[in-house]
């Protein structure tokens, strides 16, 4: 039953809403504009607002359902979080588009939601006051994951097997933006576009 579960949420996580939502509804390959990243981040730039909330949202219960699912079953705590790691997994490395996707964070926070409501507040918070001082969706998306494992850490207990899941995680989610946190280092990275 566990490992069945495990595949159900990688192939729910590999799912490319993005790219799905642009080819159907828009008629255009979104690999080909913008960023060329399939998330949530490129279709609100390239395709809009209500793209960019739609792909949000989907890509979001990409990771809550299979986690919610998991606590149905009842998994462990550890389990549990492992069964969000196989979306993440499936959003980053999806089998319908060559085994490439986005960069997991909005499948990401809806598993820190599912997992741990504390957890995925104290996230959102973090990535929004840096959002809205910094302008970069990247750094704001980075800090809200180390907030995550941060607080796991601290709630794990005596847990190792947690605080290696949680690990494994946040590190999948960050080392996906690894070229976002080059550019930041460089100057070069786009900022969100708004006034403050």
């Amino acid at each position: 039953m566990m490992f069945l579960e495990f595949v159900l949420a990688f192939l729910i996580g590999s799912v490319p809403t993005a790219y799905w939502y642009a080819k159907y509804v828009h008629h255009l390959d979104i690999r080909q504009h913008g960023s060329g990243n399939i998330g949530a981040t490129n279709s609100l730039r390239v395709l809009g607002k209500k793209a960019g909330i739609i792909v949000l949202f989907i890509d979001m219960l990409k990771g809550l359902i299979p986690v919610l699912i998991a606590g149905k079953l009842g998994f462990t705590p550890e389990n549990i979080l492992l069964t969000g790691v196989f979306s993440v997994l499936g959003h980053l490395f999806s089998p319908f588009v060559g085994f490439k996707g986005g960069k997991g964070i909005a499948t990401g926070f809806g598993v820190i939601l599912a997992f741990s409501p504390w957890a995925a507040l104290i996230s959102i918070a973090v990535f929004g006051i840096v959002l809205y001082f910094s302008r970069y969706v990247s750094l704001g998306s980075v800090c809200g994951v180390l907030a995550f494992w941060v607080y796991t850490c601290f709630q794990a207990g005596n847990s190792p097997k947690m605080l290696i899941i949680a690990t494994v995680l946040a590190a999948l989610l960050i080392i996906s933006h690894r070229k976002n946190l080059a550019r930041l280092l460089n100057g070069t990275e786009n900022r969100l576009s708004g006034k403050r």
